[in-house]
């Protein structure tokens, strides 16, 4: 029960830092294509990636199952957007326009996953300082 108030609290967190996130990058960069949801995504895997190292029980800020919990199924949960890029994907295919659909598509996998991979090595690099 105590792992669940706390992914519900990091997901609380995350969840307003993708709204204030997607209506900041909807006003720099336009609302044409899901700059805003690309972008939570990257960040997102980012974090995730870099949190997923420095955490375990051998890294450099080992932390506990609750605090993992917190801030990788909850915090990075609620902040990363799979449902919101499904979605806006399906929507510009419906719309006719198949190349944005592609961009987005190939974009935010291979752009999250190389996210995934700098986070790590972010993590490593940190770890390897201490």
């Amino acid at each position: 029960m105590i792992t669940s108030l706390w992914i519900a609290l990091g997901g609380a967190i995350g969840s307003m830092a993708r709204y204030w996130t997607g209506v900041a990058a909807g006003r720099m960069w336009g609302t044409d294509f899901p700059w805003g949801t690309l972008l939570i995504n990257v960040v997102g895997s980012c974090i995730i990636g870099f949190i997923a190292t420095v955490t375990l029980p051998q890294g450099p800020l080992p932390a506990s199952d609750n605090m993992r919990a917190l801030m990788m199924a909850g915090f990075c949960g609620g902040f990363t957007t799979f449902s919101a890029f499904s979605l806006q994907s399906w929507d510009l295919l419906r719309a006719g326009d198949w190349q944005g659909a592609v961009w987005n598509v190939v974009a935010s996998v291979v752009l999250c996953l190389l996210a995934v991979i700098a986070g790590h090595a972010m993590a490593m690099r940190f770890y390897a300082l201490r």
